[in-house]
């Protein structure tokens, strides 16, 4: 699992809009006293508000009550909603929160042990201004602001491209699939970009957040999401360790780092260069194989 991206966030935006706006919010059971993330206002204060919509914030779900009123969901790694037609509170051993409203009830399930999915209360746009990390909305943005706010960040480009306060939306999953669109390295440095590697990564970018928006809103066919996760058979590079790249025919390879992983095209993105893998290589020492045609041979 991982945290939704923009994609998988704006399917969910769609299915709830469809459901909940113009809707009351009748109640908000909490599940977890992990989950709540805020002191003010209170969870009554903002029960029996009509909703005005849903949207998205970085990799936030906002949702925005009559009053300026809003409750923000971070779903974090494992946090999934649930929609039932039905009215209940939580129930399941891993639900955190439920919503009641007008005609069902959406849940709020986290699959870990590790409780890291947040819900925050907020009264004021200016408070909801302050959850926002700052990250560039690349879809609305044009060429220069996208190109300014790239090479002043000065940081490989998985980083850049993941963290919210530089980019907004973007994550783990979707950054491996755009940097083999653009053919670049996860670890080349974003300040070192040719114009030409600038102008392409800003096309790969909205090319793969559209199609992956047009994917995932044909999976669901209208119904409520509920396989939300980073690993797709249609994906090109994340999840494909070993597997054929489709450009090229080279596997695709994998470094493992904390809790994430890039996965990238050696002959595509590196001029056939292996990426070290911090424990393997550290490991193998001498053995560690720097090109493909040494990993061949082995």
């Amino acid at each position: 699992m991982a945290v939704p991206e923009f994609p998988d966030l704006t399917v969910y935006v769609d299915a709830l809009n469809e459901r909940v706006a113009g809707r009351c919010l009748h109640r908000i059971h909490l599940g977890s006293p992990f989950l709540l993330r805020t002191v003010e206002p209170k969870a009554q204060e903002l029960e029996g508000r009509i909703v005005v919509g849903c949207s998205r914030l970085a990799k936030q779900l906002v949702f925005e009550l009559e009053g300026a009123y809003f409750f923000v969901l971070h779903l974090m790694i494992a946090g999934r909603l649930q929609w039932s037609e039905s009215f209940k509170a939580p129930s399941q051993r891993n639900a955190l929160a439920a919503f009641e409203f007008d005609q069902g009830t959406m849940t709020l399930l986290e699959a870990s042990k590790k409780k890291r999915a947040s819900l925050r209360l907020v009264q004021g746009r200016e408070n909801l201004r302050a959850l926002d990390p700052g990250g560039l909305e690349v879809l609305d943005a044009n060429f220069e602001d996208f190109a300014t706010r790239l090479r002043r960040a000065n940081h490989t480009l998985k980083r850049v491209l993941t963290d919210q306060r530089i980019f907004a939306g973007i994550g783990n999953a979707y950054s491996d699939e755009i940097l083999l669109r653009a053919q670049l390295s996860p670890f080349k440095q974003s300040a070192k970009l040719s114009d030409d590697e600038v102008e392409g990564l800003h096309l790969a970018i909205k090319e793969v957040l559209n199609e992956w928006v047009d994917i995932l809103r044909d999976k669901a066919k209208g119904e409520f999401p509920t396989k939300v996760t980073a690993f797709h058979d249609e994906m090109a590079a994340h999840g494909k360790y070993k597997q054929p790249c489709f450009v090229c025919g080279a596997p695709i390879q994998r470094i493992v780092y904390a809790e994430n992983e890039a996965n990238y095209c050696a002959r595509c993105q590196t001029e056939g260069r292996l990426l070290a893998d911090r424990s393997l290589s550290r490991l193998l020492k001498d053995s560690w194989p720097k090109t493909l045609e040494e990993l061949e041979n082995l």
